[in-house]
């Protein structure tokens, strides 16, 4: 028997964003996209200047603090999918040599409102999901190459397997934020 890996790997992802995820967003306020369960809280917070910034450290503190949806939302927009598929897919125009953590390839500034999050993240998961699924059975055992920075012998399969992980982890955390809001009595009932 042989094994499609690919769309193993891409199965993974669109039942998750299909069944789980994206379902699980129907619904959400501006008051629930900035709601922060706990003091600390890192968010998305406007500048000086009223550009909304995400907030964090480097190196961040251990424990890290608890994430807003905002923040979580962003981080799977912008970091997860977004700057990762414009680096291998683009556009990049003028940034051809980025790496796939190279934030100037994402140089919108964070959604917002709840529903502006929620286009965002349609947009960049498409993108990234179109592209990898546009790759052959050799395109994706494939190194990375300089994009990949110091993962640049690892072959495109294992960050596309990344980056599933990291959408399911950050995608539980928003549904249970959810889950606490609603619980909370902060706002209606919260699609399942």
């Amino acid at each position: 028997m042989t094994v499609d890996w690919k769309a193993e790997i891409l199965g993974q992802m669109e039942f998750y964003w299909d069944a789980h995820l994206r379902p699980r967003l129907e619904g959400l306020t501006d008051a629930e996209y900035f709601w922060e369960p706990v003091d600390g809280c890192w968010s998305l917070r406007p500048d000086a200047e009223g550009v909304l910034r995400m907030d964090g450290a480097d190196p961040a503190p251990e424990p890290p603090p608890v994430t807003t949806i905002a923040w979580r939302m962003f981080h799977i927009g912008r970091d997860i999918f977004g700057v990762r598929a414009r680096a291998f897919f683009g556009p990049h125009e003028g940034l051809e040599e980025a790496q796939m953590w190279d934030l100037r390839l994402w140089p919108d500034p964070p959604p917002a409102t709840a529903a502006d999050a929620i286009a965002m993240l349609e947009q960049t998961y498409a993108h990234w999901r179109e592209n990898v699924s546009g790759l052959d059975a050799e395109e994706i055992q494939e190194p990375l190459g300089p994009k990949g920075s110091w993962f640049a012998e690892a072959p495109m399969a294992r960050l596309v397997l990344h980056l599933n992980r990291e959408l399911m982890a950050h995608g539980a955390e928003i549904c249970l934020l959810r889950d606490l809001y609603r619980a909370k009595g902060l706002g209606a009932e919260v699609g399942r």
